[in-house]
């Protein structure tokens, strides 16, 4: 007998921001367990702040990316900063009160017993709308970040769920009770849970299990120095191989192909890839940014990274949580990848005392403990 079916069909509306996001895959991640706890439940999964202000949401989605690609510091400075959340406390109390209507119509369609949300716009909106109109609705945020912001904060919501006990204590710190925050981890599909043999993803792939590869992600916007990377590692003698996945960089990715053709090395360069759980296997190490999805995988995969370009603000903050940790380095020349690269390579012992504190850090079940929690509370 599954314990979490109930005769009656549950509802649990999923939100997000951003189709090409990591609180998307969150989401995603979330569905896939709730779906696997009761077959017969309902998840809707609705991008909050496109349904709700589609227009603005271009809009900042677009200053966003700008901000980040040419004035990063700018983005430094207004990341979490007290004074900013301080004076952007009415817009943000404008922007709740006039997505009343719209949240109104997703609750009419579809009554949920339960609002998980993957990005704190969507939490707020939320929160705002159960507050106002009294809903006894469970509510719950779930971070997507080694370490939380300020907009998360909102009253009407139930549980926050968060990586580690350094971010519990910084949301108690500011004014959320202890019982509402549950460290279960940022949460990942289940096909990250497991080890898979390295053998026939090599062979699949046209490569050496015996040699080292090392994996390159510039995640889904192609963010990053990736070419730079790709040419640092090729000035490299030692033998290993190399696999790109450039994002929707189309540009970038034609450069990468050109450098590839004139290295020796076996290199293959993709935009997307299904797989990213076998290549997280195959692989001896990776260079990305130190988005919380990837990072989160990675850990699950005991997988060392080399963290380059992050984004100030959230990314920053993961970085320092994983080097505190002893998962992770850090460089910010890409001149020096190569040489780092190397470095790491011919350091077996540092290698494994950086996947062994991966695994340590990792919450591979993280989407089923907040599917379980939804169910046990609907």
């Amino acid at each position: 007998m599954n314990p979490y079916k109930k005769e009656k069909k549950r509802r649990v509306l999923s939100m997000y921001i951003t189709k090409v996001s990591g609180h998307r895959q969150a989401t995603l991640a979330i569905q896939e367990s709730l779906r696997q706890l009761d077959p017969g439940i309902e998840v809707p999964a609705i991008n909050g702040f496109g349904y709700t202000y589609p227009i603005l949401e271009k809009v900042v989605h677009n200053t966003y990316m700008s901000v980040i690609k040419t004035t990063p510091k700018v983005w430094d400075y207004l990341y979490d900063n007290p004074k900013i959340v301080k004076k952007s406390q009415s817009i943000k109390n404008f922007l709740h009160k006039t997505s009343h209507e719209k949240i109104g119509r997703l609750f009419a369609k579809h009554s949920p017993n339960a609002v998980v949300c993957t990005q704190a716009f969507p939490c707020g909106m939320v929160a705002d709308y159960k507050v106002e109109h009294k809903l006894d609705t469970v509510l719950v945020g779930v971070l997507t970040d080694f370490a939380p912001h300020s907009f998360w904060i909102n009253q009407g919501v139930d549980y926050y769920i968060v990586h580690s006990v350094e971010a519990k204590d910084r949301l108690v710190a500011k004014g959320i009770s202890p019982d509402a925050v549950k460290i279960y981890g940022i949460p990942i599909r289940g096909k990250f849970a497991s080890q898979l043999d390295k053998e026939p993803i090599a062979q699949k792939l046209g490569l050496d299990s015996n040699v080292p590869t090392i994996l390159i992600m510039g995640g889904g916007h192609g963010l990053g120095p990736i070419k730079n990377i790709v040419k640092s590692l090729i000035k490299v003698e030692m033998n290993f191989q190399i696999v790109v996945l450039a994002g929707k960089n189309e540009k970038i990715i034609k450069k990468i192909k050109s450098s590839v053709k004139k290295s020796e090395k076996k290199i293959l360069v993709f935009e997307f890839a299904h797989n990213i759980d076998e290549l997280m296997d195959l692989a001896t190490l990776i260079i990305t940014k130190p988005g919380g999805i990837t990072s989160a995988e990675c850990l699950a995969k005991g997988l060392p990274m080399v963290i380059v370009n992050s984004v100030p603000g959230q990314e920053m903050r993961n970085t320092d949580f994983l080097i505190k940790k002893g998962v992770a380095i850090r460089i910010d020349d890409t001149k020096d990848i190569g040489e780092e690269v190397e470095l790491l390579l011919k350091s077996p012992a540092r290698l494994n005392s950086m996947s062994k504190a991966a695994y340590e850090n990792a919450k591979p079940h993280a989407s089923l403990d907040i599917a379980k929690l939804i169910l046990e509370h609907t």
